[in-house]
């Protein structure tokens, strides 16, 4: 089920009306943005995190995440302010993979190259 305080399709948040903070919502919603936009990954199917990431490093995560990734098998992982975040991709999606050199599209199949 969509969440009402958030975009429908980066879930992004609303600051809402008389809110307290709104700097915390606002950036929040600029971190977000940060991962969500302009996706060029590390690594697609990995799943171990890295010992020592990179701020702001992404990887599309495979099957049998472990350690900080455990359950979040097939999301986005990216890795901001000390921690990792993850996001669910939609069929449409296109990221980067540094590793192969390739554009990948994310298809009801999976991650293709194309």
């Amino acid at each position: 089920m969509p969440d009402p305080l958030a975009t429908a399709l980066l879930g992004l948040p609303y600051i809402a009306a008389a809110q307290a903070q709104k700097h915390v919502t606002h950036n929040e919603a600029l971190k977000r943005l940060d991962g969500l936009v302009q996706i060029a990954v590390e690594a697609s199917g990995a799943t171990a995190p890295p010992g020592s990431p990179a701020e702001g490093d992404r990887y599309l995560l495979g099957t049998g995440a472990t350690g900080a990734w455990a359950g979040k098998d097939g999301q986005l992982a990216v890795h901001a302010d000390g921690t990792w975040w993850f996001a669910e991709p939609a069929v449409g999606w296109l990221a980067f993979d540094r590793a192969t050199d390739e554009l990948l599209v994310l298809k009801s199949s999976g991650w293709t190259a194309i």
